[in-house]
């Protein structure tokens, strides 16, 4: 399933992001999803937790796939 998540300022980090959408409970356990390669960005595993989310993005976690959109 697509899911939509808009981005109410210039970007999300993907920790931030994850917590967001809850799929992490907390900053250290988005740390730890990103870091054991369960996330994906575009289709690619992102390892970077900071990585910047600007819109336009598909992220993978959990068999959800979520489009960033930006709010501008």
């Amino acid at each position: 399933m697509n899911k939509v998540f808009e981005v109410r300022g210039d970007y999300i980090t993907l920790d931030a992001f994850l917590k967001a959408t809850g799929a992490a409970d907390s900053g250290a356990h988005a740390k730890e999803r990103v870091l054991a390669g369960d996330v994906k960005v575009d289709g690619e595993v992102e390892l970077r937790r900071g990585r910047k989310l600007r819109g336009g993005e598909t992220v993978e976690v959990d068999a959800e796939r979520w489009t960033v959109k930006s709010a501008g």
